[in-house]
């Protein structure tokens, strides 16, 4: 794994409006790690991962990327499904054709090459049988590897999910976070992932971001995911 980091929060306040949801955060992601976030239901990890990819604006503090080759890095992005609109009429390989639209802009001509490219990414994302299927018709954990293949298809230098397990059955979950896992090592792409599934976690991610209580924590996956740290992240500690 590289140390280098590709992301870093400064001293970074997120959240709506005037609400403050994560005060202060210093962070940083690696090249090459896959990381998880971590935390309660609405301790913020939503929140951190849509302003890191811009949907959000930060209310204070900075968002930095390290330059690659003279470029900012590349951010693939694979939002929670609930938040999807119904894409009626649209097979897998349309939805995952629409990651090259920012490279080639909306409306335009889709050259063979990108057409080529989004069947490559549907095939690393185990999805190449999902091509013709129409994506409202596919099962949970179908979609979500359609939707990974869409976010590979943008060529990304750190791949950003949000729960991309949230819904699915153990088996469909297992499937993703292995494919996951393979991407970040055969591929040496860096992932941020916002899970709520702990146990998913063990043997795939190597650090662990733990947001509680407005503030973040992050450390190796080893220390992070222990019983102790666990029970204090969530709040499961009995008071003394």
């Amino acid at each position: 794994m590289n140390d280098t980091p590709l992301a870093s929060c400064e001293r970074l306040t997120v959240g709506y409006g005037r609400l403050e949801v994560l005060r202060e955060l210093n962070l940083q992601f690696k090249k090459q790690c896959f990381t998880a976030l971590a935390g309660r239901n609405g301790s913020g990890k939503s929140t951190l991962l849509k302003t890191l990819v811009g949907i959000l604006p930060p209310l204070a503090g900075t968002v930095r990327f390290q330059t690659l080759d003279g470029r900012r890095p590349n951010l693939g992005y694979v939002p929670q499904q609930e938040s999807l609109d119904p894409m009626f009429l649209l097979s897998g390989f349309e939805i995952a054709l629409m990651g090259a639209c920012g490279r080639v802009g909306p409306g335009r001509f889709m050259s063979r090459e990108e057409r080529t490219w989004a069947l490559e990414c549907l095939d690393r994302a185990g999805a190449s049988p999902l091509a013709r299927r129409r994506f409202s018709e596919l099962s949970g954990g179908q979609k979500q590897r359609v939707l990974i293949a869409r976010a590979l298809v943008t060529r990304p230098d750190l791949l950003l999910l949000d729960e991309p397990t949230s819904g699915l059955d153990a088996s469909a979950s297992r499937g993703v976070m292995e494919l996951l896992g393979q991407l970040n090592r055969e591929n040496d792409l860096a992932i941020l992932m916002v899970n709520h599934d702990i146990a998913a976690l063990r043997g795939h991610v190597q650090e662990v971001v733990w947001l509680h209580e407005g503030n973040a924590t992050q450390g190796p996956a080893a220390e992070m995911l222990t019983r102790s740290r666990i029970e204090e992240m969530l709040g499961l500690t009995e008071s003394r």
